[in-house]
């Protein structure tokens, strides 16, 4: 191919692997032009005084060997035996084989670690395993009424089932059935979106949730019972009944750090505090982004052959020069998006009871919690310490990060540094998960457009995509880029895509579209 120019918008994880995939693969020049001055977006990690921080965080998994693959190309994953391993990733119909021996990671800082998952709910207080088990422990946790609520209500939903899933509230109920629902994932869920669950589209249930459901949960535990082998990643297991996962030992931003520094080094440019604010046109060709340095205020124009697109699509349309339909700038104004406030707490201990040992103040073995407890506005809460030991200084301390969802703009996102550090610490000490005195430490991180809504103006996101499709040459790819909830892998996969696109000359973007649509991506067969 003769020497041509990609101009590429953010530099997540959409944005890195494309630049990285054309490196790879093509003669294509590529221009990553990034607003803040970290790479990673959604999946970044912040350090504030050696305490690492993730937006998330993000677990590594991924059904595709592809996405593996390249992440362990990256970052090897570590040794686990004296003379190198095998792990079963997708079950037992594939095995990936690791380099032998791995590194360890008490000596390389290169390495991918295999960390044990562990998610629980906390509701009255107390620790629910999640997915939750039929167990005496969760019976008795529930008690006998609760409990006899939820049987009788599961054998309703399954007896008399919305037939028409017309939004998340319904979708919830024909899985788990209403009192599970009321019980465990309305308080929360409406935390994250800020509106009812009967004002949600059911597709973000599709997905997210997918193929999750109590008879799912059951059959999951009766195969591990009657096998009992090791699950890691297996395409057989939802992805939240997932055992095991991958995570960077400098947490999920060294992955991306480590991709900026190869396309880099191999000649690809990355220009920090670069914000586009337009595109400009030519017929149905993208011919040029118009950007402004954030520092100085200076505008600048880069033409290009081929641009890529993460930014967010409300964004992007308002952005483009030219004669666009009315009704393809209304559709994409009204494209609606979730904010995220994470507040990191530093303290001395935790007041949760381990029931390994039955003991307080020791560090429970959760990766996330998510708090049902309808009376604080906290949403998620992270314990970084069981991601990976590098993302906290002190090991005789506990580093939390607290999830808010809100909206740009609103009262929340609006409240200063000090006083969310405030609300956080006096949220945990009223649900009884820390003691006022033991806080050492905080800091703020607002993140915008964490989360595309499928609401409102989504219903008519078609007229929006299939004029955007018509650009042969722009190529949307990432979360925000396509207005879809995707994970990491699945961004990654929709750059893969898009440059694969361009090799074979495949003009059609309806395989990018496809990622996180199809079954090789759904969790549900």
């Amino acid at each position: 191919m003769s020497k041509k120019t990609a101009i590429i918008i953010g530099a997540g994880p959409a944005g890195l692997t494309a630049a990285y995939e054309l490196l790879e693969k093509t003669d294509i020049h590529p221009i990553i032009l990034e607003e803040s001055d970290q790479v990673g977006g959604l999946a970044k990690t912040v350090n504030h005084h050696g305490n690492r921080m993730d937006v998330g965080p993000h677990r590594f998994f991924s059904k595709s060997d592809r996405v593996v693959e390249w992440w362990l190309r990256l970052l090897p994953l570590q040794a686990t035996t004296p003379g190198g391993h095998t792990i079963t990733y997708h079950g037992r119909h594939h095995e990936l084989q690791v380099a032998n021996p791995g590194p360890d990671p008490q000596s390389e800082d290169r390495v991918m670690l295999m960390i044990k998952r562990k998610t629980r709910i906390y509701f009255l207080r107390k620790l629910f395993d999640y997915p939750i088990r039929l167990s005496w422990d969760t019976l008795t946790k529930l008690g006998v009424i609760r409990v006899f609520r939820i049987g009788v209500s599961y054998l309703q939903s399954l007896l008399l089932p919305y037939r028409k899933e017309e939004n998340l509230e319904q979708f919830f109920i024909n899985r788990f059935g209403k009192e599970l629902y009321l019980t465990f994932f309305k308080s929360y869920t409406e935390k994250v979106w800020g509106i009812p669950c009967n004002q949600i589209s059911a597709e973000w249930g599709a997905q997210r949730v997918k193929g999750l459901s109590i008879g799912k949960a059951l059959l999951h535990a009766v195969r591990k019972a009657l096998s009992g082998a090791r699950f890691t990643a297996s395409k057989q297991v939802e992805t939240s009944l997932i055992e095991q996962f991958m995570y960077p030992k400098y947490g999920a931003g060294q992955m991306w750090e480590e991709t900026a520094r190869i396309v880099r080094e191999r000649g690809g440019e990355l220009r920090h505090g670069c914000r586009v604010t337009g595109l400009k046109t030519d017929g149905m060709r993208i011919v040029a982004a118009e950007a402004v340095n954030v520092a100085t205020g200076e505008s600048c124009q880069l033409e290009g052959d081929y641009f890529f697109s993460t930014m967010p699509i409300r964004e992007l349309v308002a952005g483009l020069r030219g004669d666009v339909p009315k009704e393809v700038r209304r559709v994409a104004g009204g494209l609606q998006y979730r904010d995220l406030i994470t507040v990191g707490l530093l303290v001395h201990r935790l007041n949760l009871r381990d029931e390994r040992n039955g003991q307080r103040g020791g560090l429970v073995p959760d990766n996330w919690i998510y708090i049902q407890e309808s009376d604080v506005k906290l949403g998620r809460l992270q314990i970084f310490n069981n991601w990976s030991s590098q993302m906290v200084a002190d090991p005789n301390t506990v580093w939390l990060g607290l999830e808010y969802f809100c909206n740009e703009g609103d009262d929340l996102w609006e409240t200063t540094d000090d006083e969310l550090t405030h609300l956080a610490a006096e949220e945990l000490c009223r649900i009884d998960v820390i003691n006022p005195q033991d806080v050492l430490d905080s800091t703020v991180l607002r993140t915008k457009k964490t989360y595309p809504v499928y609401d409102g103006a989504y219903d008519h996101f078609d007229v929006v995509r299939k004029y955007l499709d018509q650009f042969e040459n722009l190529f949307l790819i990432g979360r925000n880029g396509m207005h879809r909830y995707n994970n990491q892998d699945h961004s990654m996969l929709t750059a893969m895509r898009a440059v694969e696109n361009i090799l074979q000359g495949v003009t059609s973007k309806d395989n990018i579209w496809s990622v996180n649509a199809e079954d090789a991506y759904h969790e549900e067969k």
